[in-house]
């Protein structure tokens, strides 16, 4: 009977640990990815993730010139996956203080799609894998959505 008991307790163990979100399931993201916006020509890239972490960058580009670029991290907690996100203008001018990237706990994740969002709730960003060649990220700020449909390059 002692051992049903530690056995039953090892595949719940299991169960649990196998619902934690975690950085190794955000896969799906990586890649280059570009589109064309109103703003201008974008290209957002994430590295695989990697030593508990994934990188990503981005640019936005108008009439061949750089607008700004976003510099990206996602790390492992103990809890969960948490997004780090700096923006900078032309010149590596940063636009954050250097000790307050915007911070994006994971509030959702599922098979292909992934919801970070800040602790004020008042900014998600949710990114949708539709297929091999489409990845879908929408900005959330205080309900007005901007959608962005990106292109595997």
């Amino acid at each position: 009977m002692k051992y049903f008991f530690l056995a039953g307790l090892l595949v719940l163990s299991l169960r649990l640990s196998a619902q934690a979100p975690h950085i190794k399931d955000l896969g799906f993201i990586s890649g280059n990815w570009v589109m064309q916006h109103e703003w201008g020509d974008m290209e957002e890239s994430w590295s695989t993730p990697m030593g508990n972490s994934m990188m990503g960058s981005f640019r936005c580009v108008k009439d061949g010139k750089p607008l700004f670029y976003e510099f990206m991290l996602i790390e492992q907690t103990d809890s969960m996956p948490v997004m780090y996100l700096r923006h900078f203008n032309p010149g590596s001018i940063g636009w954050e203080d250097k000790d307050k990237p915007h911070v994006y706990p994971l509030s959702l994740l599922e098979k292909n799609k992934v919801v970070f969002e800040k602790a004020d709730k008042k900014l998600r960003l949710m990114f949708v894998r539709k297929d091999e060649q489409h990845l879908t990220i929408t900005l959330d700020e205080d309900g007005k959505e901007t959608v962005f449909d990106l292109r595997l390059k």
